[in-house]
């Protein structure tokens, strides 16, 4: 089974552009389906509502910002039921490397860390986020583009 999950996709638009959209929370939310509370800030937790699944919470902690080329948060994968308390289980890394060639962005989105959760969660997981990081990028693609 693999730990991780890797997806690319070209953006028509600067980096900057691209940029703002992953890492302003506004943004980030529109695009994402999510209700988040407060800005990104490197070494907290960000918390919200994931607005597209009822009664699911957005809760990740930011890693890293290295503006323009380089996002990076954890959080709880596939953590969509709302009687189950996530909160002891380990998070993966989701990581987003933007480049830019001639008014272009290629964006790479890469989450890893799928063997350290319980065993009975990591097909699971693994799957949906496979399917959500396709969804994802054509969301975050159509955003930016209109």
């Amino acid at each position: 089974m693999t730990n991780s999950i890797e997806k690319k996709i070209e953006i028509k638009a600067p980096r900057t552009r691209v940029w703002r959209a992953l890492t302003d929370h506004r943004e980030f939310g529109t695009w994402f389906g999510a209700r988040i509370d407060g800005s990104f800030t490197v070494g907290e937790t960000s918390t919200g509502d994931i607005t597209m699944c009822e009664a699911v919470k957005w809760q990740s902690t930011i890693k890293a910002m290295e503006e323009p080329g380089y996002f990076a948060y954890t959080w709880h994968p596939y953590a969509i039921d709302p009687k189950q308390d996530y909160s002891k289980e380990p998070e993966t890394l989701v990581e987003f490397w933007l480049e830019e060639e001639a008014g272009v962005t290629r964006v790479t989105v890469r989450e890893t860390g799928f063997d350290k959760l319980p065993a009975q969660r990591i097909a699971d997981a693994l799957a949906a986020n496979t399917k959500g990081w396709a969804f994802q990028l054509e969301n975050i693609k159509k955003y930016v583009e209109n």
